[in-house]
């Protein structure tokens, strides 16, 4: 089921299934998000948990038992109970259940919130651990945005900007799209710039760190673009499908990365992910603005 909040700025619609964006329209029209076109990609912003990305073999184990663990985990493919909702605000909640339990042995609630502010998407991940021994999770948002924003220009129009000068690493992926345990340096034009181009997408997803936590999607001249504000996030993912000259790309701020190659990971060891004690809270807030 689709809910819908707005401001004078903004109409955002997301659904249940996933709480998962689906639709990001400026009050002038304009449409921010991936269309979901099967075509290229048929999502527009999952929402990942408890693990970002593949995981070899499609499981991991925890505390030796083994469990299948499909890419990005489940809670994209999970349905999502509304709690508050407002006219500009709304979150959506996924607790532990028999079928989550089959995954993911630990008893969590997950929760996603929206909120409007001006031009401004504010959203928050929240994590409590409802079990009674720690629980490790992965954590990170998907978001698909149109390229061009508007007529007139095309995909290498656009480029991505950090805020800052900065001198990210690039976390390199093996052949079969897992973790390779290589990084390099990724530089930036003027230490600052990426400009796009489909043939970056080849090898699928350009994964860095160590860059700089805000970075706009723009093109010169342009009118439209969209920025980033992701304070918490190790990693930035890039990436559009591969081999296509596909009219969009994902921005996506992830906690964790994908599993090594080869590696069926055990999640209590895997050392990038969230650890909560019984009764934690983890918060993790980030921003899209619409510009």
């Amino acid at each position: 089921m689709l809910y819908r909040i707005q401001n004078d700025c903004l109409t955002l619609e997301v659904d249940d299934l996933g709480a998962q964006m689906m639709a990001l329209t400026g009050a002038d029209g304009t449409e921010y998000l991936w269309n979901g076109d099967a075509a290229f990609w048929r999502n527009r912003a999952p929402n990942l948990f408890p693990y970002v990305g593949r995981s070899t073999e499609d499981s991991c184990t925890i505390r030796g038992v083994r469990y299948p663990m499909s890419r990005h985990g489940f809670a994209n493919r999970s349905c999502f109970s509304v709690g508050s909702h407002g006219a500009d605000r709304i979150v959506f909640t996924l607790t532990d259940s028999p079928e989550t339990r089959e995954n993911y042995p630990w008893a969590f609630a997950f929760s996603v919130g929206y909120a409007l502010v001006g031009n401004v998407v504010e959203i928050t991940y929240e994590v409590i651990n409802r079990d009674r021994e720690p629980i490790c999770f992965g954590l990170g948002g998907h978001p698909g945005f149109r390229v061009p924003l508007e007529p007139g220009l095309c995909f290498t129009d656009y480029a991505l900007t950090f805020a800052n000068l900065c001198s990210p690493d690039r976390v390199e992926l093996s052949e079969n799209y897992m973790i390779s345990g290589r990084e390099s340096r990724f530089p930036l034009e003027n230490g600052d710039t990426l400009p796009l181009r489909h043939d970056l997408f080849d090898q699928d997803a350009v994964i860095l760190r160590h860059m700089d936590k805000t970075v706009t999607l723009s093109a010169p001249g342009g009118q439209r673009g969209v920025r980033l504000e992701i304070p918490r996030m190790n990693y930035l993912g890039i990436w559009h499908t591969p081999g296509k000259e596909a009219p969009f790309v994902c921005l996506e701020p992830w906690v964790s990365l994908p599993a090594r190659q080869d590696v069926v990971e055990e999640l209590t060891q895997q050392g990038d992910l969230i650890t909560l004690l019984p009764g934690e809270r983890y918060v993790n807030p980030w921003k899209i603005v619409a510009l």
